[in-house]
């Protein structure tokens, strides 16, 4: 897949994910109950990705501070950023979207977010329907991924794994990532490419698996939740840009 792209000034790289159709969730008949029934999903707008998590570099450049716990030795900045709530989450996008007002990329002008449950699912699996892109192996998890058998304990430079075919890198395992949408339990929400919010939602869908994971839950269709409020060393998030529209420029 030959994506269009752009880059910011931290060095990070996003990625043009298009419009298709997929099923999300566990096609199988392996995975847990909360990834089934499995249901297709219409992506209907493009947007971009990054190719990998936020790191703590650039969390700093924007927020002034960083809360993460692994911030040890000279690759600490490029590591994810981790241990922030998502309201602290919401704060960093703020600030990110009032920086870059009126900053024109490929001739639009756009929005940072965080990205929708089915995005982030439509973009791990990148075209394949293996239980990760690379294939059903566990042990070829440790060339592809981050995770309890290989991280020695700690998070890892962002991108230091193989990209999926779409160049996503450490979507399977090294952090979990925050997404948009309200966690629920009943897998048929959400149908459609906007986030699920419940109006008495409070839990938050969170992807990916992280370096203390088992295998496991770092497959593709793997799903997990957080309270808006928690903080962990195996948490951050990746960046969804969203053209808007074009620019009068």
């Amino acid at each position: 897949m030959d994506q269009p792209v752009f880059s910011d000034h931290w060095g990070g790289t996003y990625r043009l994910i298009e419009p298709g159709r997929f099923t999300m969730g566990d096609t199988r008949g392996d995975g847990a109950r909360n990834e089934q029934p499995a249901h297709d999903v219409e992506i209907e707008r493009p947007f971009f990705m990054g190719e990998r998590p936020v790191t703590q570099a650039q969390w700093f450049d924007v927020m002034g501070s960083n809360p993460s716990k692994f911030q040890e030795g000279w690759s600490a900045g490029l590591r994810p950023v981790e241990s922030m709530t998502l309201d602290e989450v919401n704060h960093f996008l703020q600030r990110l979207n009032e920086r870059d007002l009126e900053v024109v990329r490929l001739g639009f002008i756009g929005r940072w977010r965080l990205p929708s449950e089915a995005e982030w699912e439509y973009a791990a699996k990148a075209g394949t329907e293996s239980r990760w892109w690379f294939g059903d192996r566990d042990r070829d998890l440790d060339d592809n991924g981050w995770h309890a058998g290989n991280s020695g304990g700690t998070t890892r430079e962002v991108g230091s794994k193989s990209s999926n075919p779409w160049g996503l890198h450490d979507m399977n395992g090294l952090i979990y990532e925050w997404c948009e949408d309200h966690y629920t339990q009943r897998y048929d929400e959400p149908r459609k490419q906007e986030a699920f919010i419940a109006l008495d939602g409070h839990r938050r869908v969170i992807r990916g698996g992280a370096w203390f994971t088992e295998s496991d839950a770092t497959r593709s269709t793997a799903r997990s939740s957080a309270p808006p409020e928690k903080r962990s060393d195996g948490l951050g998030l990746r960046l969804v840009w969203e053209p808007e529209e074009p620019s009068s420029n």
